[in-house]
């Protein structure tokens, strides 16, 4: 039998659990355990696919095409354990396949209630993981305690730690321990008013986890034992790390919690120094340099919306041994004045949906194509790479993708870039693009093959436009290379300019495959060659 291991969170949102869920995970793989992850999120959507990057942030896509929450980017970057569909639940999910049991009669006419109808299904889908056969299924509830969308979670979590007995089961709270500037007080009432909350539902938490600012002296965290109910050893700070969020699993390993969790599952497993791990903190503490990428995208403001772009980017200067200075900058602003490039070492377009900015991150490939700034283009970053290739090198005024024919009211002269045909019957917009790994057939002799080292390679999409077949001969003729096509369907993946420093463009997403200790090689080579040109 799994163990199960819960995470859950108090006091505010936004506390980084899912950080501090992958951290955890780190420390299990690091004391030679097999786990899974799985993150649960009490809202009403199917899944993340639809939802805007201006609430929700970036959609994280599996290999085998879920659409899920951008925890799971911090489980893999953190543990490399795989995710897939099963490691994402949502309540609307959960209460679309009830729905859908009762409509086929699977309850044989049964009056459906939350509990058991809705509270079984949780757990189903939680066990589901079992068929894995990980040693230990460490599970993420998302909001806070308290929220009512996530009362039907805790009590479905509720049930199966008791179904599964102590030994297999654990509670890991993770809370909000705020210093009070104007008083210079530390405050643990929130978090005890947290713990209270939980203890009514009927879970006892065994370890207690503290984001703090502060140190905490030796008198709060005996009160904190106390009043909550946690052995005084089980009472963690996490206090706020000022290098990297990396560091977290070391802090949380000096803090024993591995051990923690490894005696209260009774399982014997030799104490393992997280040895990669702190070379890469390392790395991070002391830079050779530091190293400017513009990312011209449509929501430059928003971290989440770029999570693992900017993750990768990082990752890449961490094998060059340099600090990545991730510039945001805004599409419209390039249009209005692309010199402003002049100002980084790398320029990346990432992906994005909508026409704005469109023409904004056209000109930011022409400008580094011009002026041999390394570049990195994905998804939409590659097809503005081609609208503008055709442009400006092969002629073809006009040149467009389809995508925005109808929001513009002008049918493209060139399409260029048009939608992909097994997309022209769909309606439903959930769940529907070129989703999940896709294989990569790479050109011997090109950047991209040089990168990878491989002639064949898997990433993973989120797209419904393509490079239109019908013009690949004419971009060919003049001078832009095909270094990567899809062997099943041809359609192109990879493009890239041989008489440039560095510029490749991917219709993929391959930051969602790099880690902190084994950087994605595009992002590795990329941030290799803006180093190259910051030094000479």
């Amino acid at each position: 039998m799994a163990k199960y291991l819960f995470i859950t969170g108090g006091v505010v949102s936004s506390l980084g659990k899912g950080i501090t869920a992958a951290s955890v995970g780190r420390l299990l793989i690091n004391r030679g355990l097999n786990i899974r992850m799985l993150k649960m999120d009490p809202y009403l959507n199917v899944d993340p696919g639809t939802m805007s990057p201006y609430q929700h942030g970036e959609v994280y896509v599996t290999d085998d095409g879920a659409e899920t929450d951008l925890d799971l980017g911090h489980y893999e970057r953190y543990t490399g354990a795989p995710t897939s569909q099963k490691s994402n639940i949502t309540a609307g999910s959960v209460y679309w396949d009830v729905l859908h049991k009762e409509r086929r009669g699977d309850y044989l006419g049964g009056t459906i209630q939350l509990i058991p109808h809705v509270s079984n299904e949780i757990k189903d889908r939680i066990k589901a993981l079992e068929a894995e056969k990980p040693d230990v299924i460490v599970v993420e509830l998302g909001g806070t305690v308290g929220d009512i969308e996530g009362l039907i979670f805790l009590e479905a979590i509720r049930q199966l730690a008791l179904e599964v007995g102590r030994d297999n089961s654990m509670f890991i709270h993770l809370t909000y321990v705020p210093f009070i500037a104007a008083a210079k007080e530390v405050k643990t009432k929130p978090t005890q008013q947290s713990v209270a909350k939980l203890r009514e539902i009927g879970i006892m938490p065994d370890v207690l986890v503290c984001r703090t600012e502060v140190d905490l002296e030796r008198e709060h965290l005996d009160k904190l034992s106390l009043f909550c109910n946690v052995p005084k050893d089980c009472v963690i700070v996490e206090k706020d790390v000022e290098t990297s969020i990396y560091e977290i699993p070391l802090v949380l390993s000096r803090a024993g919690l591995d051990e923690i969790i490894l005696n209260r599952f009774r399982i014997v497993k030799p104490s393992k120094p997280l040895t990669d791990w702190e070379k890469l903190i390392d790395t991070i503490k002391h830079p050779k340099g530091k190293v400017r990428i513009g990312v011209v995208g449509k929501y430059s403001e928003l971290q989440d919306a770029y999570k693992s772009i900017y993750e990768a980017l990082y990752h890449g200067g961490y094998a060059a041994g340099y600090k990545v200075d991730a510039v945001k900058m805004a599409a419209e602003d390039i249009e209005d004045d692309p010199s402003i490039l002049d100002s980084v070492d790398g320029v990346l377009i990432p992906g994005g949906f909508g026409s704005r900015g469109m023409e904004g991150k056209i000109r930011a490939a022409q400008y580094a194509r011009e002026n041999n700034i390394p570049f990195l283009g994905i998804c939409l970053g590659l097809q503005c790479a081609v609208i503008e290739f055709a442009r400006n090198v092969c002629g073809l005024a006009g040149a467009h993708t389809t995508e925005f024919d109808e929001e513009r009211g002008v049918k493209t002269e060139h399409p260029v870039v048009c939608l992909m045909e097994e997309q022209t019957d769909v309606v439903e917009k959930g769940g529907t693009m070129r989703l999940g790994a896709c294989p990569c057939g790479v050109k011997e002799g090109t950047k991209a093959f040089e990168a990878y080292g491989s002639k064949n390679v898997s990433e993973r999409h989120r797209h419904r436009y393509e490079v239109n077949n019908h013009y690949r001969a004419k971009l060919e003729e003049n001078g832009l290379v095909l270094s990567g096509i899809n062997p099943d369907i041809g359609v192109v993946e990879m493009v890239e300019l041989p008489d440039h420093p560095w510029f490749v463009a991917t219709q993929a997403h391959p930051e969602l495959k790099s880690q902190p200790v084994n950087p994605h090689p595009l992002f590795k080579d990329f941030v290799a060659a803006a180093v190259k040109r910051l030094e000479g």
